[in-house]
């Protein structure tokens, strides 16, 4: 079977109970980065914003969801609140036991986000 090309067909991959929070991820960051597009990095879903540059990724595992923020500035901007959930330098994992916390994916986005502006943005 050929990778995935869309976030749509690497959803069809998976088994359903971890499609909803996958749906849950890509919404919120839809939500956050509205003007973000969609793509596929690495053999999972992900964004790009501002000027094509990478925004995050995310992916399912069998124990938890991660989210790919790799950046130094949400780790700065969080702290405390993104420390339990941390692996790595630039890797969020979310338990699969429990809800995935919207708000922190959301604020991560938006630090993203805002990173990238400055990035591509004279002043």
């Amino acid at each position: 079977m050929a990778d995935p090309t869309t976030i749509d067909e690497y959803l069809t991959t998976l088994p359903p109970d971890r499609r909803g929070p996958m749906e849950e991820i890509r919404r919120t960051v839809r939500a956050a980065a509205p003007d973000a597009t969609e793509t596929i990095a690495y053999k999972m879903p992900a964004f790009r914003s501002r000027g094509g540059r990478y925004l995050v990724g995310f992916d399912a595992y069998k124990a938890h969801y991660s989210l790919f923020a790799a950046s130094g500035r949400v780790l700065e901007e969080l702290g405390d609140e993104l420390a339990p959930y941390l692996s790595g330098r630039g890797t969020i994992r979310f338990p699969a036991s429990g809800p995935i916390p919207l708000g922190i994916v959301r604020l991560v986005v938006e630090i993203r986000d805002a990173e990238n502006a400055r990035r591509v943005e004279p002043g």
